[in-house]
């Protein structure tokens, strides 16, 4: 009988730690959407993602507080390109789901967005970026449309177009 009673307590003691376990699990995801967010801000930080999609953050040395990050902005770039602006990325992945997030981060984009630096980003962290975006909410409003080469802007603009370049030799 003591064989049986030591199996018993035994059977008990291990349905009573997966009982545990299963109660804990769900608090461990939380921890890890936690660890998700957190990499997505580094992210976003280290990856100078404020310095154009939220205003006046280069300006303050980046003592823009966190809510009003990546709402995008209406002073452009231009260049041979024509004028873009920087998108409302708390606006624009409310609209579109992590699997178009990654594909996009995947293509080229107009200058001067580092879209090459986003292609090199693994999965997990483009995924990071994406939820700790979604996680901010929408707010602010969509910064202008981009505008063709040649077209005037009345918003304020940085143009980026080289200047002094050696002669290239003729050939």
């Amino acid at each position: 009988m003591r064989p049986n009673g030591l199996m018993h307590s035994l059977t008990y003691s291990l349905l009573f730690s997966l009982a545990a376990i299963s109660t804990t699990t769900p608090a461990a995801e939380p921890a890890s959407n936690k660890q998700a967010l957190e990499r997505g801000r580094y992210l976003l930080i280290a990856g100078g993602c404020n310095d154009c999609h939220t205003p006046g953050y280069m300006q303050s040395e980046g003592k823009v507080p966190e809510p009003a990050w990546l709402t995008g902005n209406s002073v452009g770039f231009q260049g041979p390109w024509g004028t873009t602006y920087p998108t409302n990325l708390r606006l624009h992945v409310q609209k579109i789901s992590e699997a178009e997030w990654l594909a996009r981060a995947r293509k080229p984009m107009r200058p001067p967005m580092p879209w090459f630096n986003l292609r090199a980003m693994t999965d997990a962290d483009l995924r990071a970026m994406y939820r700790y975006i979604r996680e901010l909410g929408p707010t602010g409003t969509p910064a202008p449309a981009a505008v063709a080469p040649g077209v005037a802007v009345t918003t304020p603009y940085i143009e980026f177009v080289p200047k002094n370049l050696p002669k290239q030799a003729m050939k």
